[in-house]
């Protein structure tokens, strides 16, 4: 940002200028992958990988920073799994490159695109990927570096998705609709290009063994963590990709004949309507739909997180899943996305970057924006009872596993629990249980390893104290005190004559 820009935030929003301030002064990345260091894990030293860095960085601005800042050679891995994918990408995305020529570089991607020497320079000059390709010999001399269980991965995936991009690119080809037709094709659609993504990134954790071997095979939690990014971006890039005759939205929502019913007005017939003027309430309420759609994954990937144990692998899941949740509680009900390109404020991707260190604190962020989802709503949205669900299922999974009654100190640490709710005295009364069985577990060990040194209690008598024994030591006392008196008496008169 410009000094400028600087200024009028200070002046116009003081609070989120402080955030950057914070998140400027007292956030370090992880790594600095261009120390001497680093090198043998990085790259830099090679000028191919350096390109690969530099492609990076032109490709994916929101991806490049957490991906740099991943341990060891993951950061390697997954920066070249990107460019990889990227390439056929932007094969895929380039509508002026003819559908006979497109099936096959598609559908044989992996056996290209690895070949020594090859590059591809017939994207179209608006392509904005295309010099990747162009330059796509640094790509393959690095893949060479690579451990080849992690080359495997890459292949296999690309594999996959370059099927699924195949089969929709040719549809788009030669059907005459644009449209995706049915919620399934969408669902279908986002795992191809993103779920896959999620099942790679998943297999590497496993490989480079920063994570359990199991968490590879978990692949419905990390298909899970992709569409739900995948299905943001669809959502928040509507006009964006509208403008460039891009339609990802199902026609079975956005055309639904219960949603315009519900509006008063006529399913829509073509995309474009939903951004002219009269049809604002009905656009909001398919705009909805897609919401509730995208926040059913939200548990699965909170799930996903709280299997993680390595930090900078935490950090490279959460912090995506927690900007996801910003964009669709910015989007919600909000009209104006309808009309031009919509991104949460630095500030609040700043405050985001820094909270989403741990799967408590990523779990409170989720709610606290599904709540905000929520409090918009509006019971005349026919997905109103879906939502409130939706919203209601983050806030049990919160509750379930980081109950609000638990509340952890700043400076110690420890659980501290709220005084004012019914469960704490459940709690505390299970831990004075807990207490009482520990301590006669320890009794019965003692008793078990030295069984001579106590008796049983039910067979030890109490002691009969009598009321005589009781005047015989008080007596006794008082007599010993008046001989003392009476001594020290004498004692005197003798001294003193």
């Amino acid at each position: 940002m410009s000094a400028a820009s600087l200024l009028i935030l200070l002046l116009t929003h003081p609070l989120e200028f402080r955030t950057l301030v914070q998140y400027k002064v007292w956030h370090e990345p992880l790594r600095d992958i261009t120390a001497p260091s680093e090198h043998a894990t990085s790259g830099w030293d090679r000028a191919t990988m350096r390109r690969c860095w530099e492609f990076l960085d032109m490709t994916s601005r929101s991806f490049s920073g957490v991906i740099k800042e991943l341990e060891g050679d993951l950061a390697r891995v997954v920066c070249l799994f990107y460019l990889f994918l990227r390439g056929l990408d932007t094969i895929e995305d380039d509508m002026s490159i003819p559908d006979e020529k497109k099936q096959p570089l598609l559908r044989n991607f992996t056996k290209i695109a690895t070949q020594d020497g090859w590059t591809f320079t017939e994207n179209g000059p608006k392509e904005k990927d295309r010099q990747l390709l162009v330059e796509w010999t640094v790509v393959t001399e690095e893949l060479k570096h690579l451990d080849p269980k992690y080359v495997d991965i890459i292949l296999d995936v690309t594999e996959k998705m370059q099927m699924g991009m195949a089969d929709y690119a040719h549809m788009a080809a030669t059907s005459d609709s644009l449209y995706v037709e049915t919620v399934e094709e969408y669902n279908l659609y986002c795992h191809y290009v993103a779920g896959l993504v999620g099942e790679g990134l998943t297999r590497f954790w496993s490989a480079s063994g920063k994570e359990a071997s199991w968490l590879g095979d978990q692949l419905e939690l990390s298909n899970s963590m992709g569409i739900m990014l995948q299905k943001t971006n669809i959502i928040r890039d509507f006009r964006e990709d509208a403008d460039d005759h891009r339609y990802f939205w199902p026609r079975e929502v956005w055309g639904s004949k219960a949603l315009a019913d519900a509006a008063g007005g006529q399913p829509f017939k073509e995309m474009s309507e939903m951004y002219q003027p009269g049809n604002e309430t009905q656009a909001l309420w398919v705009q909805s739909a897609l919401v509730v759609d995208v926040l059913g994954h939200a548990c699965d990937s909170l799930d996903y997180l709280r299997l993680l144990t390595n930090q900078s692998v935490f950090t490279f899941c959460a912090i995506p899943q927690t900007m996801a949740m910003a964009t669709l509680e910015l989007c919600f009900m909000n009209y104006s996305m309808f009309h031009k390109h919509i991104k949460i404020r630095r500030a609040e991707a700043a405050s985001l970057i820094m909270r989403s260190t741990n799967p408590r604190d990523v779990a409170y962020i989720f709610r606290h924006y599904s709540r905000r989802i929520h409090a918009r709503a509006v019971p005349e949205d026919p997905n109103f009872i879906k939502l409130s669900v939706a919203c209601g299922k983050i806030e049990q999974w919160c509750e379930r596993h980081y109950p609000s009654f638990v509340q952890l100190g700043s400076v110690s640490g420890q659980a501290q629990f709220d005084p004012s709710d019914a469960r704490t005295k459940v709690v505390e009364a299970g831990q004075a249980r807990d207490r009482e069985l520990a301590r006669e577990k320890r009794i019965q060990e003692f008793r078990e390893k030295h069984p001579d040194a106590l008796t049983d209690g039910r067979d030890r008598k109490p002691a009969q104290s009598s009321t005589g024994e009781l005047f015989f030591y008080v007596g006794t006392a008082f007599a010993i005190v008046i001989l003392t008196g009476l001594g020290a008496t004498w004692l005197m008169l003798q001294y003193f004559g």
